[in-house]
């Protein structure tokens, strides 16, 4: 707990109108996409929003070397990527250097900020965020209390500071892994996920006539490579599933390269960056993942199964795992494996339904009802 002498007494606001700092951070689209979301909905609310990327907040371009370094690893040498997972993230007993140091270089900003904007709570969707705040709230130099949102299905251990206030996590799963290893208040938040994805999407007809008009008859199967186009042979995934009779579409991210190279592909859709994501979800009868992050919930969300296959390292095949072992997912380890996943859930029936059902049953939290409760504590 935090000491008296370090943290000055302080109230919400009479009006119940409270400010909220977010910090994300824009490595892909996954964090941002979870930031703007719970903007939006504390705005909704009568809250102030503010989100600031921390990548922004570190001197020197540290920020920019750092988010293309990982862009370059993950796309170009995911050995690399797997080693420094292992070396640096992965959960264990056995001692591993900390984020904190590079976190805290973005300490003066980040308070600074915090007392301009007069947050009154401070919610990581990062894990170095989550270290900084943790790291900061620990010493007494953070006012407002910090709530981080874990959206991983697997936590690893970057995410995880006892200065933090609260951690709201995205299973019970995942949920228990942190009040294992860290003695701070932990809640089931669940996913993250826009209004639109679980409303009826006005787009998906037209996507729906735009794969019968391209591939008559053939299931639509959407291949998903993240918001940086990085996956493991993707090109072969689809000349396979061409081959067994289903419509790959291929969601190549902002990755313009591997677009080109993927275009003239027979069989295969590959559509420019989607601005529609429910309408293209809805109209799809299965999502192939490789990484358990924002397009995985928000297929779960509209109600479309997931196979996990390929994964990319670290994070990505750990999240993977994890979904599949909650049973709202399956995974696929080899083509034989994909190719009878993809039959058995583009198929309407008990099976497909009930896969639906599983992934459904995770959007049950209130994130907001928390991050605002804890904003409205009296801290002593």
């Amino acid at each position: 707990m935090h000491s008296p002498s370090s943290v000055p007494r302080r109230y919400a606001p009479a009006d119940g109108r409270l400010r909220l700092l977010i910090v994300s951070a824009s490595m892909g689209a996954g964090h941002d996409t979870v930031a703007r979301e719970l903007a939006r909905r504390a705005r909704e609310e009568g809250h102030d929003a503010q989100v600031v990327d921390l990548l922004r907040l570190l001197p020197h371009g540290l920020g920019t070397g750092l988010r293309r370094f990982y862009q370059s690893s993950v796309r170009h040498y995911p050995w690399m990527y797997a080693g420094l997972y292992r070396a640096l993230l992965r959960p264990g007993p056995r001692h591993r250097p900390s984020g904190i140091p590079l976190a805290r270089l973005a300490g003066r900003r980040l308070t600074d900020l915090t007392e301009r904007t007069g947050a009154d709570v401070v919610v990581p969707v990062f894990h170095l965020a989550a270290q900084l705040t943790g790291h900061l709230r620990a010493r007494g130099r953070l006012r407002p209390p910090s709530a981080v949102l874990v959206i991983d299905f697997a936590v690893h251990r970057q995410w995880l500071h006892p200065g933090n206030d609260l951690y709201l996590c995205l299973t019970d799963d995942a949920a228990r892994d942190v009040g294992r290893r860290i003695a701070v208040p932990v809640e089931t938040a669940g996913p993250v996920v826009a209004p639109g994805f679980f409303a009826p999407a006005a787009g998906a007809a037209e996507w729906r006539r735009r794969f019968e008009r391209y591939a008559p008859g053939r299931p639509p199967v959407v291949l998903s490579a993240g918001a940086w186009g990085a996956a493991s042979e993707l090109d072969g995934t689809a000349r396979l599933l061409a081959a067994a009779g289903f419509l790959p579409v291929v969601l190549c991210g902002r990755n313009e390269r591997l677009r080109a190279r993927l275009a003239g592909l027979p069989g295969t859709l590959v559509p420019d960056w989607v601005t529609d994501m429910p309408g293209l979800l809805r109209a799809a009868r299965v999502l192939v993942d490789n990484a358990a992050g924002q397009t995985a919930v928000q297929a779960l969300a509209c109600g479309l199964p997931v196979v996990g296959y390929r994964p990319l390292p670290g994070h990505g095949a750990e999240g993977v795992r994890r979904m599949a072992a909650l049973g709202v997912s399956e995974t696929a380890a080899d083509t034989a494996a994909l190719l009878r996943a993809l039959r058995r859930l583009s198929a309407d029936g008990p099976y497909r339904e009930h896969r639906i059902d599983r992934g459904r049953q995770l959007f049950r939290g209130d994130v907001m009802a928390r991050v605002t409760a804890l904003a409205g504590l009296t801290f002593e």
